[in-house]
């Protein structure tokens, strides 16, 4: 493999060719820059791209070798040791990280919500798809992508969302975007050039948007939400006229707004003239028996609403897909926004997706994916009934998390502290709430990806938590 590095060396140096070499290399280990395990050029390869002779090269190998920066295996080359301590990495929050914490020991099972679902990725059909798109794609398809998002897929959404969840839009109305954190970023920005001071977000709701939204510009309201959604007679109390909300399934106890809610919402936005940033965020992820997935609260008042879902939760948060259905004056200032910071997304990710679309590849992946889904709910259900008398798994069955309502008389602190000591990674209900104090006990638990019997056997060690005196 032809390998190469950075290396200065200075032939009219005082200083003899090997020992700039190990200089250089030693540096670039010592200050981070060259990792443990990085594998380096051959001798003779590192030789000819610096014009000198081998034996210079593999002498300042030896050198470092000899030093313990340098490992040679046989077979495998030459390395940067393993064993080297490493720079301590800064923790960086992201939007779906409920805060920065200490690190923790490895646990057997973690409960924590979130989008690491990988193990139902539908690895065959992606791969089908993006070889398609690599066979097809011509001279623009390499090139930079459209700002708002390739046509083709922008017109795929539009017809999925419109069949699956009723969204009123079309295709020059849909942007696509680096998944809901780029939305979200973009819509905050254009807010305060509107003169927006406030967006109102669902208190419970996610801690990592409460920060988002704070270092975009603008001040949360925190807004309370019971078993009907969002409590809108509040939030016309708090003076803000933007809203964040998760009508369909409230993240992250699971309530589905009601009728009577999201027409008081929808009256509130045009009263104020306000508007509403649906976060559609676990999308066709819906396996509930007992009724069908509520349609959009965009489609009530397309020109209030701006609905806006992603791929994290359906297929994967690495591919940072996501996607807005948005009244036509404003897209275009988004998009005026967006081109002050990037140029666009990947336009072979967005081609792949569209391809999945268009075949119905992705509506198959929905259905495996909802039965997968409904089965480990199911579980979970039977384990709490079973071993945590008087808690109850609440809302709908949908996601890939469930909320577990715990007794009234429950520690839930001491709970999550002794899970974590009994090797499970739980968080409280606590930790989602702007005002922790007034929480009632509870767990926000992510099950879809784990298999059956782990779920069965984390909910069986926070029994025994419960049941130490």
């Amino acid at each position: 493999m032809a390998l190469h590095i950075a290396v200065d060396v200075v032939r009219e140096s005082e200083q003899s060719l090997t020992s700039q070499i190990q200089r250089s290399i030693r540096k670039e280990i010592v200050e981070g820059i060259l990792h443990p395990g990085t594998r380096l050029p051959s001798s003779r390869r590192l030789a000819d791209d610096l014009g000198v002779s081998r034996s210079v090269v593999v002498e300042a190998f030896g050198q470092l070798v000899a030093e313990g920066y340098l490992e040679a295996v046989r077979g495998a080359g030459t390395r940067v040791v393993e064993h080297l301590d490493a720079a301590p990495r800064p923790v960086v929050p992201t939007l779906l990280d409920a805060g920065p914490e200490p690190p923790v020991p490895d646990v057997r099972w973690d409960l924590r919500p979130g989008g690491r679902n990988f193990s139902a990725f539908p690895r065959r059909e992606w791969l089908t798809c993006y070889q398609r798109v690599l066979h097809k794609a011509d001279a623009t398809d390499h090139g930079y992508p459209p700002l708002a998002g390739e046509p083709g897929l922008r017109t795929e959404l539009a017809h999925c969302l419109g069949r699956l969840r009723g969204v009123r839009t079309s295709p020059h109305q849909v942007m696509v975007a680096a998944g809901f954190a780029q939305t979200l970023s973009l819509l905050c920005t254009a807010l305060a050039e509107d003169g927006h001071a406030l967006l109102a977000i669902e208190d419970p709701g996610h801690p990592g948007q409460r920060r988002f939204v704070r270092d975009s510009g603008l001040r949360p309201v925190p807004v309370p939400v019971d078993a009907e959604g969002i409590d809108v007679d509040a939030l016309a109390a708090s003076g803000a006229r933007a809203v964040l909300v998760t009508p369909a399934h409230q993240f992250p106890t699971g309530a589905r707004m009601s009728a009577r809610r999201r027409e008081a919402l929808v009256r509130w936005a045009r009263t104020v003239d306000g508007r509403v940033i649906e976060d559609d965020y676990d999308g066709g992820v819906w396996y509930d028996r007992d009724g069908t997935r509520p349609l959009a609260l965009q489609r009530e008042a397309p020109e209030h609403v701006v609905y806006a879902g992603t791929a994290s939760k359906s297929l994967a948060p690495g591919l940072r897909l996501g996607w807005a259905a948005v009244p036509g004056p404003l897209l275009d200032r988004l998009l005026r926004v967006r081109a002050r910071h990037d140029l666009g997304t990947d336009t072979l990710t967005q081609l792949a997706f569209a391809e999945l679309l268009r075949g119905g590849l992705f509506d198959r992946h929905l259905r495996r994916l909802n039965a997968r889904c409904r089965s480990r709910r199911a579980t979970l259900e039977e384990a709490v009934a079973r071993h945590l008398p008087g808690a109850a798994v609440t809302g709908p069955a949908a996601g890939l998390h469930a909320y577990i309502r715990l007794p009234p008389h429950v520690d839930e602190a001491a709970l999550v502290a002794g899970a974590r000591a009994r090797s499970v990674l739980v968080r409280g209900g606590a930790a989602f709430h702007a005002r922790p104090q007034r929480a009632v006990p509870a767990l926000v638990v992510g099950h879809a990806h784990l298999p059956a019997s782990g779920l069965t056997e984390a909910v069986r060690e926070l029994a025994a938590v419960l049941a130490r005196p």
